[in-house]
């Protein structure tokens, strides 16, 4: 951490700064205290805590009570919390990558990272997941954590060596200012479906704080990968193209790389891209149409960042899984695979399903659930989904949270009203596999990596990997 005083700040006063906090249980005496105002707590509240724990300034609006202890005033407190952590933490990897979109942005960062990693860089991911690094994986709390995490963690990657940083960026963590200062080399968009309307007010809304990324926060005149198979993809490429921004356009319909043709295997697919004109030929090691797209989205963030094209398809063909993305988690005596997905919107389940069908002789069956304290409008659109593109479905819990489980199963099952339906997450998944016959695949949506169910306001361990695998031994 850089030293500071409150006279860098713009205070009279040679006090160091220690450090920075959002949580007022988390102050150490030294510290300045960031009070945000939010939508479930303010952070102005917790300034007499802060104080107490020994806190030497706050930074909050002009209007914040600090009991006579320095006031930073700020008209955009979260984002100069995110302008004196950078203060704090200055060094970053030289390159940095952001992708944001609804869906693919994990997978799309540890296949990124993985190609630099075949053109010999310290690199390194960070997300959903946690932050994968060359000595490792560590856990992270946010897709795109608190801006002073966020800085902290380029900080240390940086003292670690990585010259490489791929993240993935959250429409919340756009919104709330925590990437500004992010120094970006460039960035990447998947695609845009029904999530988070929870907390965008409007589908303009969730699209405008994915937007940000390019229109606020990348460089002028970066270069810029965007999937254009949907209209929020084209019309974010069309105007990035109009500011002036170098971009590659990818996917089916894409310009600079087109998927051609797509050929499942039993566990791989055959890729045929064209890329700049060119026509190449590849075999991708990993089931399902969105994992190829999440290929071929670090495929062209690879060849912006430098990557050798011959490089990055040798990279390609040699890719890794991602925890809790199509992962296999085991199969029936009977050969019947089960695959674990974190799908949990309307078009994830729908892609996933999708994806896997040509892969399946006999019947697809899928296990799901809906969160509760989510958008409840996708409930019964994602049951939809489940009754258009599998032969079986059983809707279960997935987190219900605060809300009485039943209620969001009901409205699950309205989209798809000849699923069974079990409450129990680990019944219905014991119930999907003795469904499976040879030539079936079952897939439990949902969940992927996480290690915790949330029921009310506790933390059940679950995982489904690992339920999959008790109940098959």
């Amino acid at each position: 951490m850089m030293r500071l005083t409150l006279k860098d700040l713009g205070v009279k006063s040679d006090a160091v700064v220690t450090g920075l906090s959002v949580d007022s249980r988390h102050v150490q005496p030294g510290h300045v205290f960031a009070a945000l105002p939010g939508t479930a707590m303010d952070g102005r509240d917790f300034i007499p805590q802060a104080i107490e724990k020994g806190a030497i300034a706050i930074l909050s609006t002009p209007d914040a009570d600090t009991k006579n202890l320095p006031l930073l005033p700020s008209d955009e407190p979260r984002l100069d919390y995110a302008r004196l952590a950078k203060r704090l933490y200055p060094n970053q990897p030289a390159t940095v990558v952001a992708v944001t979109g609804t869906n693919g942005k994990s997978s799309t960062v540890e296949f990124l990272r993985q190609i630099w990693e075949a053109a010999g860089h310290a690199s390194a991911c960070f997300g959903t997941l946690g932050v994968r690094t060359p000595s490792g994986l560590l856990p992270m709390s946010h897709t795109t954590p608190d801006a002073l995490a966020l800085h902290k963690t380029l900080y240390e990657l940086h003292a670690q060596g990585v010259t490489h940083a791929a993240m993935e960026a959250s429409s919340h963590g756009l919104d709330q200012f925590r990437m500004d200062e992010v120094a970006l080399s460039t960035a990447g968009f998947t695609n845009l479906t029904q999530d988070h309307f929870d907390y965008h007010e409007t589908p303009e809304a969730y699209f405008e704080a994915k937007a940000r990324l390019f229109t606020e926060l990348l460089p002028s005149r970066s270069p810029v990968v965007i999937m254009v198979d949907d209209q929020a993809g084209r019309d974010l490429f069309e105007s990035c193209e109009a500011a002036g921004f170098y971009g590659r356009s990818i996917g089916w319909a894409g310009r600079d790389i087109r998927i051609a043709e797509i050929m499942p295997r039993a566990a791989s697919q055959t890729l045929t891209l064209i890329i700049d004109g060119q026509r190449a030929v590849i075999e991708l090691p990993l089931a399902a149409e969105f994992q190829a797209l999440n290929a071929v989205t670090a495929l062209g963030l690879a060849l912006s960042t430098g990557i050798s094209k011959d490089v990055a398809l040798s990279a390609l063909e040699n890719l890794t899984g991602v925890a809790g993305r199509l992962e296999m988690a085991g199969r029936k005596a009977n050969g019947a695979p089960i695959f674990i997905d974190f799908a949990h919107t309307e078009d994830g389940l729908s892609k996933l399903l999708r994806s896997v069908r040509p892969h399946v002789e006999g019947k697809l069956r899928v296990v799901f659930g809906c969160g509760g304290d989510r958008d409840p409008d996708k409930r019964s659109k994602m049951g939809a989904m489940a009754a258009r593109h599998a032969d079986d479905a059983i809707v279960t819990d997935d987190n219900p949270r605060s809300e009485v489980p039943a209620v969001i199963r009901a409205a699950v099952m309205q989209g798809c009203p000849d699923a069974t339906e079990i409450g129990d997450r680990r019944a219905a998944i014991a119930e999907g596999i003795t469904r499976l016959e040879a030539g079936d695949c079952l897939v439990v949506a949902g969940k992927g990596h996480e290690q915790g169910q949330i029921v009310g306001e506790t933390v059940i361990p679950f995982n489904d990997v690992t339920v999959v695998q008790e109940l098959l031994a």
